[in-house]
């Protein structure tokens, strides 16, 4: 079932090329970093481009319930006015993120040092993912909170009223973790340290320097070591949000599995902690190059072309690269499984505990559709057909999480038979303009 109404039942069909423009929405980690800033800062905030699916704009009703006025004018422009750090309201209502962990984590993040008191709900599948590898660090702040077992939401978090700097060593690599105990240590006095050892997406670093924090990254023998100083006045941007990596890897990979292909994908955000997918789809020998290299807003910007590929060879992705692509494996497997040879994808346990288990969901899809997956707690393995070689005619769990359905979607239009999902619902949360993108570049998709 969808968690935000009536299950929409999908199958997508083998199709014909896929030709033309991709274009896609705004970087889903950016836009909702940029709502959040932009009501910590003093005075109005402009993006363009933001995200407009379900998840960013449940941050944005929560930065409205904490006080910020957030304006939306049309084609993704918005304004935020914001009420400056430690400018929080306490919220008459709870607030409901939906399906977006990157939303409630952040958020949780944002109002741990306020001397206020908030209640945070999701969908049933956001309640069901773990919020202790938030709350633990938040609480080193003198943060309190209070949910069910697990640390699972509902959740009610007590601000620190008297809040302390922290030095808090990353035990996993997350970005959400990261930018959550970075946004609290906002309104704690002195300077708060976030160490890594294996470096996550950067974009609230960047956008914390851009807003006039004072912020620095620095690499020694511990790992990255970021320091924040406290307390400052953020200062409003305006904001053009690139688009993003991670929607793009739909089109993209669908163009290198389904013969004659030629998708143009303009605008896509290429951070390098971002762009792990697609260094290893290059590696895999897929038709995949860069124009038009640019940097807009201090993110690196550029087009991509990605054309028909059906020589590509499966290769084992470096356990390193995970954090730069953690959300691009379930599309990844589809391309390995029209790949020659065994595709290996290890350091991913983070997959596990996602909007769902995303190991497990590949795995019982791929399978249903004639593909071989092995698993393990921390790694998985495709055994690729070759192009042309899956044989499809499955249907897939999505298990209310947007990737898994449009990944499965993908897995359609270069298979021999249609595949369908249980529910496409869920991709509203971040690609709302999927089916009509897709369809419009020839692929075939319907509603059941």
């Amino acid at each position: 079932m969808s968690g935000h109404g009536t299950p929409i039942p999908m199958t997508s069909h083998p199709c014909g090329p896929l030709v033309g423009t991709a274009e896609v929405p705004g970087d889903k980690s950016i836009s909702h970093r940029s709502l959040i800033l932009g009501a910590m800062a003093v005075g109005e905030t402009k993006i363009s481009g933001l995200l407009e699916g379900e998840d960013v704009l449940d941050t944005a009703k929560a930065m409205r319930a904490l006080g910020a006025e957030v304006i939306d004018h049309g084609g993704g422009s918005w304004s935020v006015h914001g009420v400056g750090v430690g400018g929080f309201a306490e919220p008459d209502q709870v607030i409901d993120c939906g399906n977006s962990g990157t939303g409630v984590r952040l958020i949780m993040g944002a109002v741990a040092t306020s001397p206020i008191t908030v209640t945070f709900t999701g969908d049933a599948s956001l309640n069901k993912r773990p919020m202790a590898r938030v709350t633990d660090p938040l609480a080193l702040f003198g943060t309190r909170a209070v949910g069910r077992s697990g640390g699972r939401l509902p959740m009610t978090l007590v601000g620190a009223a008297d809040p302390v700097p922290v030095r808090y060593e990353v035990p996993v690599p997350s970005a959400q973790v990261k930018s959550a105990v970075l946004l609290a240590g906002l309104n704690a006095p002195g300077k708060t340290v976030v160490i890594e050892k294996e470096a996550t997406r950067d974009h609230s670093e960047r956008m914390l320097a851009g807003f006039g924090a004072e912020i620095t990254v620095e690499d020694t023998d511990e790992g990255r070591v970021i320091t924040l100083t406290g307390r400052p006045e953020l200062k409003p941007q305006v904001i053009a949000v690139p688009r993003d990596p991670s929607s793009a890897a739909f089109p993209v990979c669908a163009a290198l599995i389904t013969p004659g292909s030629d998708v143009l994908v303009p605008g896509i955000g290429l951070n390098p902690t971002r762009a792990g997918l697609f260094t290893t789809l290059r590696e895999m020998g897929a038709d995949l190059t860069y124009e038009n290299e640019r940097e807009e807003g201090g993110e690196p910007v550029a087009d991509l072309r990605a054309r028909y590929s059906p020589n590509m060879k499966g290769i084992t992705v470096p356990p390193e690269r995970a954090a730069s692509m953690i959300d691009e494996y379930p599309v990844l497997s589809v391309v390995a499984a029209n790949a020659t040879g065994k595709t290996m994808m290890g350091g991913v346990k983070e997959l596990r505990v996602k909007e769902s288990d995303r190991i497990d969901a590949m795995a019982r899809g791929l399978r249903a559709n004639g593909v071989t997956v092995e698993e393990g707690e921390d790694w998985w393995a495709v055994e690729g057909l070759g192009i042309d070689g899956v044989p499809g005619g499955g249907t897939c769990e999505s298990f209310l999480d947007h990737r898994i359905a449009m990944s499965f979607l993908v897995l359609g239009m270069g298979a021999q038979k249609p595949v369908s999902v249980d529910d496409g619902g869920p991709i509203a949360t971040s690609f709302p303009v999927f089916e009509p993108l897709m369809a419009g570049l020839g692929a075939k998709l319907e509603r059941a």
